[in-house]
């Protein structure tokens, strides 16, 4: 059971950053296009924006009718439109594609975050929270990696990564089973609120996700300019950041042990900080290789610890609905991230935004540790 939890939970994170690699090389296949290279950047986060709409509606569903027949959807769903891209010769049908491709994963990762609170309680979810999220990482690290591999072959070849949810699915068949709080119909009581404190978790979600995606969609443009030509070693680059993200989410439980919410948070912002400066500086593939690794470690504590934070404060009744806002802004965030970027690169370079990012990041996290010796902040942690 645990497997199939953590192969769907891969699903999620390929379902975006897989091609990553490969943009540069699509954008000089459509160069005939009008705004080829925003529209290609927009392939890869298009789906964010379908899973975020998609989410919500998701959880309410799966609060009334159960979660396994629509996580079965959802993996048919992912694999015929994940791949479309491999068949298709229009950038407009791969944008369509990759439309579909959100609303199945917008099905899929919210399922998956609430079987993790429907199965697990305690310590028990606390070790299980680090261990999905970490691997996740790992999984990015193969998907991205292998994605760099085949895109040296051509940009349509990372696409058909997405065919392994048709392994999974059989296994999720087998091997889950539909929890109790679904399987006694308990219906949704609406006077059931989460508290207000959840709306923080979310949209800081959403900003770290919109701060933290530079890496998959400007990262490679980066390298470019760098000199750096081969797909592989772009989508190495990439993969430090997921490695060293399932480093510190591996280690969430020892972390969470040590330190409370809002202060990881605040560490979070910071290492992530720090790699956004080395960024910024750099003039060599090893140094952003560096930046990977702190941008990785400070993402790899900040998801699970969001996780975590949610399915501790949010009513069974109605945990499927408030995971479903989760899903939502987390990839609001990874959607808007190059929308909000774009003009910003046209009065920055590269390395300048990345400077931006840094001092943004190091703001949030000083926030957070003002915001821990506050009233509110205090009593948010109890």
């Amino acid at each position: 059971m645990k497997l199939t939890i953590l192969l769907v939970s891969s699903l999620t994170i390929m379902s975006v950053i897989t091609i990553s690699p490969a943009l540069p090389q699509m954008a000089l296949a459509f160069a005939d296009v009008g705004h080829a290279e925003f529209l290609v950047k927009l392939v890869l986060t298009i789906p964010a924006l379908f899973i975020a709409i998609f989410s919500p509606i998701t959880g309410r569903l799966i609060d009334k009718h159960g979660r396994l027949r629509i996580l079965w959807f959802s993996l048919v769903l992912y694999a015929i439109s994940g791949v479309g891209g491999f068949f298709l010769n229009s950038l407009y049908y791969i944008l369509i594609s990759r439309i579909t491709l959100g609303i199945a994963v917008g099905m899929s990762m919210t399922i998956v975050i609430t079987l993790i609170a429907d199965y697990f309680e305690g310590i028990e979810r606390q070790k299980f929270v680090g261990l999905q999220v970490a691997f996740m990482s790992l999984g990015g690290i193969v998907f991205i990696g292998l994605g760099g591999i085949l895109a040296d072959f051509g940009y349509r070849y990372p696409f058909l990564i997405y065919l392994f949810s048709l392994v999974v699915l059989p296994l999720s068949i087998l091997f889950l089973h539909e929890p109790k709080v679904v399987a006694k119909g308990n219906s949704v009581k609406l006077n059931i609120k989460a508290p207000r404190i959840i709306w923080l978790l979310f949209f800081n979600t959403m900003v770290m996700w919109i701060i933290f995606f530079l890496i998959p969609v400007q990262i490679p443009f980066h390298l470019k300019v760098m000199g750096i030509e081969k797909n592989a070693l772009i989508g190495a680059a990439i993969a430090t950041a997921t490695l060293f993200s399932a480093v510190s989410s591996f280690s969430y439980s020892k972390i969470k042990s040590r330190f409370n919410f809002l202060t990881i948070y605040s560490m979070g912002y910071l290492l992530m900080a720090a790699g956004f400066f080395i960024v910024s500086i750099s003039n060599s593939y090893p140094s952003v290789l560096i930046a990977m690794m702190f941008a990785g470690l400070g993402m790899g504590m900040m998801i699970p610890n969001t996780n975590m934070w949610v399915m501790k404060i949010a009513p069974p009744e109605i945990r499927g609905k408030e995971i479903g806002k989760l899903t939502t802004f987390w990839f609001l965030g990874q959607f808007l991230s190059p929308i909000i970027i774009f003009p910003v690169l046209q009065m920055l370079s590269l390395s300048n935004t990345f400077m931006v990012g840094a001092g943004l990041l190091s703001l949030i996290s000083i926030l957070f540790v003002i915001f821990q010796f506050s009233k509110k902040g205090k009593f948010a942690l109890q």
